[in-house]
């Protein structure tokens, strides 16, 4: 196994993180700071950070994030396995949790109360851009599957209920001419499920939004070689900007995997979310302490190394906390 996967086995583990669901409201005292120009130093308090299944990259660098803000900063944070982005998101607005990954897309849509929110824009903001996402779509090579079309009446897993990945299989469907609640037997399953069924044949394929290397698909590539191989989902790109324009094309090189060549797909930016009125002290300490301490996010897992603080404050729709503002020097 990859050191980094050990080291963030340990890191996890020490900052306590909790099963799923288990999220807890932030309980910070008065230095955390909210008035404006509030110093970019954290104060007393827990926080929790509601991240992704656990064979997904968002709970490998969640763990990460809540080590290095517990080991470097007056608050202890942990990190918690969810369904993610539209999971998050709701839990996060609803106070069961203080920072959410999501995939851009999500956030998009619920600051525009428009998708699963339903009409009710949410009081997010983004702490910062992260890493982008890579639409993998792995299908088994007796399927007969060559394009997102030959989906049609597959056993395909489309993600956990009310996650990112769902929302990019279902409109990834749509763009091929596909009605998801007809046209596919959906399995809403999570990754770890999802590569069982793969491996004993119950499942012909699965949608999973993620970083790169995600340790599931790594598993599934190792152990099924040549039964299992990625499609090329570009075609749909097109449709897919019209729906956000945050899709773009992306690159899974061949060496990731170990396939025989890179793979042309479809990428998605990620963004760290917190509520509205979250301290501004926090927000600054946490977005500087991203920066600064980038090469530990590095040592837990490589897509860090694709946090890059040029690209930060690019998180529109989603407006900029205003102490990540300050963090980043704006």
């Amino acid at each position: 196994m990859r050191s980094w996967t050990l080291k963030v086995a340990v890191g996890v583990l020490s900052v306590g993180l909790v099963a799923a669901g288990c999220g807890g409201k932030r309980t910070p005292d008065a230095a955390g700071g909210t008035a404006a120009g509030a110093a970019c130093e954290a104060g007393d308090g827990r926080i929790t950070i509601a991240t992704g299944n656990s064979g997904g990259v968002y709970y490998v660098i969640g763990g990460g994030l809540a080590k290095l803000i517990s080991d470097n900063t007056k608050l202890k944070a942990t990190a918690a396995e969810t369904g993610a982005s539209v999971q998050n998101i709701q839990q996060l607005v609803a106070g069961d949790y203080d920072m959410a990954f999501s995939l851009a897309d999500t956030a998009a849509d619920a600051v525009a109360g428009k998708g699963a929110f339903d009409g009710k824009p949410q009081q997010v903001r983004a702490l910062t851009r992260l890493y982008p996402n890579y639409t993998q779509v792995l299908v088994r090579t007796d399927a007969g599957i060559d394009s997102v079309a030959d989906l049609r009446g597959k056993r395909i897993s489309t993600g956990s209920p009310k996650s990112g990945t769902e929302v990019i299989a279902n409109r990834l469907l749509t763009a091929a001419g596909l009605n998801p609640e007809t046209d596919v037997q959906a399995q809403r399953l999570d990754l770890a499920k999802t590569a069982d069924g793969m491996k004993d044949g119950s499942i012909d394929g699965l949608v999973w939004s993620g970083g790169l290397p995600t340790a599931q698909i790594t598993d599934l590539t190792t152990s099924l070689k040549d039964e299992v191989e990625f499609l090329d989902i570009t075609p749909q790109l097109d449709a897919l900007k019209e729906v956000n324009g945050v899709y773009d094309r992306g690159v899974i090189p061949a060496a990731t995997y170990g396939q025989p060549a890179d793979v042309p797909t479809v990428a998605v930016p990620n963004v760290l979310l917190v509520r509205s009125d979250f301290p501004e002290g926090d927000a600054c300490a946490v977005t500087k302490l991203i920066y600064d301490r980038k090469a530990d996010l590095e040592a837990v897992h490589p897509a860090a190394k694709d946090i890059l603080r040029d690209k930060a404050a690019m998180t529109d729709p989603v407006p900029l906390h205003p102490g990540s503002l300050d963090a980043l020097g704006g």
